[in-house]
């Protein structure tokens, strides 16, 4: 089954903290659920400031510049992984480096219907 492990943290600490991972420390995590077959993507997500918010009501199409909303901690990557069951997915997430200064939501993916 798939499951989405959505990676939060407050960008200042994912850097600043003494215990923040660095890049090549979440470079070699991803290579090693790559390598366990488990893996189907993962990026590290450009800072919120870069972000674009696109809402459609009514028709018409508003467009604004930063994340949906305010919060402490934002969306900064993900990982896509195959997973045989939540327990599974949990371990993959609790071994990702940015877990130490934020937090990881899994969520199982929904198959559309046709």
């Amino acid at each position: 089954m798939k499951y989405l492990c959505l990676v939060y943290c407050d960008e200042g600490l994912l850097h600043d903290s003494p215990d923040a991972p660095v890049d090549a420390e979440c470079q070699a995590y991803a290579e090693r659920v790559q390598g366990s077959g488990r893996m189907l993507a993962a990026e590290a997500l450009a800072p919120v400031h870069t972000a674009t918010t696109v809402r459609m009501r009514r028709g018409n199409l508003s467009i604004t510049d930063g994340p949906f909303a305010e919060t402490k901690e934002q969306l900064a990557g993900f990982y896509l992984v195959d997973a045989r069951d939540l327990n599974e997915a949990l371990q993959i997430a609790g071994g990702i480096p940015a877990a130490r200064v934020g937090s990881v939501e899994v969520r199982p993916v929904r198959e559309l219907q046709p």
